[in-house]
Formats: C-alpha cells, sequence, structure tokens
C-alpha cells in the first residue's frame, strides 16, 4: 500500500530515548516532515507487535539498543492535500525508552541521528506533538 494517498491508517512507531540530560533524535530522510527532527521510529511490519517494531526501528535507523519501553501516547496525524484529500494518514504509537547501548548512527530512513541535549529540544522546531512526547517521556523514564 503507497504512504502517500493511502486506503487505511499506517500504523507507525516513535520511541523517545533517553540517558541522563539527553534525548536521541533523527532528521527524518523520507515524507512527511522530510529533513525535519523527530524521534526515531517507523512503519509496524506484518506479524510484528509494536514492542517489537520499536526495538526493531530504533536499531535500524540509529543503531541504539534500547530497554525499558513504556507506552506515552497514540496520536493520529493525518495530512490533507490542498483539495482535502488524504495525502498522509498514521496512527503513531509513541513509547519512552532508556539507552542500553550504542552511539547513533545515521541508517534507513534517517538522514542523520544524535544526542540532543533535553534544553535544546524546544529550540528544534519539531512538531509540537513530538515535543510533548518528549517531555511526558522524559518524566515516565526520570520521574521526580
Amino acid at each position: 500500500m503507497p504512504r502517500s494517498y493511502p486506503d487505511r491508517p499506517y500504523v507507525g512507531i516513535g520511541v523517545a530515548v533517553f540517558r541522563p540530560g539527553e534525548v536521541l533524535l533523527i532528521r527524518r530522510g523520507k515524507p512527511p516532515r522530510m529533513g525535519e527532527w523527530s524521534l526515531p521510529g517507523g512503519a509496524q511490519e506484518i506479524g510484528e507487535t509494536v514492542f517489537e517494531a520499536a526495538h526493531r526501528e530504533v536499531m535500524e535507523e540509529t543503531g541504539v539498543s534500547i530497554d525499558d519501553l513504556t507506552l506515552i501516547d497514540v496520536i493520529d496525524s493525518i495530512r490533507r492535500d490542498e483539495v482535502a484529500r488524504v495525502k498522509f494518514h498514521f496512527t503513531l504509537i509513541d513509547f519512552a525508552a532508556r539507552w542500553v547501548a550504542g552511539d547513533p548512527v545515521a541508517g534507513t530512513d534517517a538522514m542523520h541521528a544524535e544526542w540532543m541535549p533535553l534544553g535544546r529540544v524546544p529550540e528544534l522546531g519539531m512538531w509540537p506533538e513530538t515535543d510533548r512526547v518528549i517531555a511526558v517521556g522524559e518524566r515516565l523514564i526520570f520521574p521526580g
């Protein structure tokens, strides 16, 4: 099924991966939001749980291993074209996770991957939902 002008929503997985004071971010290598900062993630595959997809996508896009996956939220991302047809429709399942091992290296759908200081996140101009998910994820991974 094509990702643009689909006949049903895609299930996408996003993971806010944390280590003390930092979150793992990528620059998207494909539409939608190509070139923008985002969380590592991607489409769930047939026969794969959302948890398996989260681990796989983080590894494929950044080379980083994660643990302690915690559900943050489920978000609908629907973008329409100039005549109001649905161009993209993703049901996004966002998780928080702890970094276990690995240095970020861009792979598959990411054009860049790096640890970003949490204090810099607001200045990156990301999708507001991504900023919110990072804030919630930080509280889940580092309570108090």
